[in-house]
């Protein structure tokens, strides 16, 4: 774990376990550790790795039946699982932030979007209703949305996943949080509107000087966006490599992934497969 001077997180030896269907303990994230600055870290791996469950364990937001243990998880020197349930409550959505990965199932169906993001600012900060709407107003105009007025008094079904997404952005920022987890933010968009996503939470950061911990599966997208990356596997944490120098990478997990991406103008008849190696999950 590199050291950072003044890091806004700090996770060590982080661990989370679910009981599984034979009376035993399922691992789905052993032993990660990290530090977050104000900078774009991402996590990349393949589905079941542990990466969302490491946000939200940092969250909050593990199931009930699930266990969490870390010899270190402090958010600004806030021990984030030893601080009261009512201070976690006040930090999640306050000044740590998660935007899920489809808008279709973390939007409220039954709430126009304009009151979803008033409902969550008023939850964190005591402002009249003018002014909340107003501030609702200003949040889906950062985000890049022509008409905040009309989109305001929509509901989800009646934007697209583009818009929603959008929204749900503006939703996670409206109370100015220090940390923004995404958890693949543009899986279900296509390559226009992905672009447009990125574009806004790459000068939301820089603004705002927030700290962004981005989820991914898709090693190309993660590597034009963030500053460092990890990668994981079976729940750990096998490699931390700088952004640009991806093509560096030494761990052949890692390497297996890159060589794995296809290649245009590239005669890749079958693609390569990545050869899993027992050795990796210990």
């Amino acid at each position: 774990m590199s050291p950072l001077p003044d890091p806004l997180l700090v996770v060590e030896d982080l661990r989370v376990s679910f009981p599984s269907r034979d009376g035993g303990v399922t691992e789905a994230v052993r032993g990660v550790s990290f530090a977050l600055g104000r900078e774009r870290l991402g996590i990349v791996g393949e589905s079941g790795s542990g990466k969302s469950q490491t946000g939200r364990a940092i969250l909050g937001l593990t199931a009930p039946e699930g266990r969490v243990t870390a010899r270190r998880l402090e958010f600004k020197g806030i021990d984030l699982l030893g601080c009261a349930p009512r201070q976690r409550r006040e930090l999640r959505g306050g000044r740590i932030a998660m935007v899920l990965q489809d808008p279709k199932f973390s939007l409220n169906p039954v709430m126009t979007i304009g009151n979803q993001i008033v409902e969550t600012l008023q939850a964190h900060a005591r402002v009249s209703a003018r002014e909340a709407r107003a501030r609702a107003l200003a949040a889906l105009a950062s985000v890049r949305i022509d008409d905040p007025a009309r989109v305001c008094d929509l509901y989800p079904h009646e934007v697209s996943g583009g818009m929603g997404q959008r929204a749900m952005i503006a939703m996670m920022l409206i109370a100015d949080p220090d940390l923004l987890i995404a958890d693949e933010p543009t899986s279900a968009l296509d390559v226009t509107v992905q672009l447009q996503v990125l574009s806004i939470l790459d000068t939301l950061v820089a603004g705002r000087g927030m700290g962004l911990i981005f989820v991914s599966h898709d090693l190309r997208l993660v590597s034009s966006f963030c500053d460092r990356i990890l990668v994981m596997y079976a729940g750990r944490i096998v490699e931390e490599v700088s952004a640009g120098r991806l093509a560096d990478a030494r761990h052949p997990y890692t390497r297996g992934l890159v060589n794995c991406l296809p290649q245009l103008g590239a005669d890749r008849h079958p693609l390569p497969t990545l050869d899993r190696r027992p050795e990796w999950e210990q």
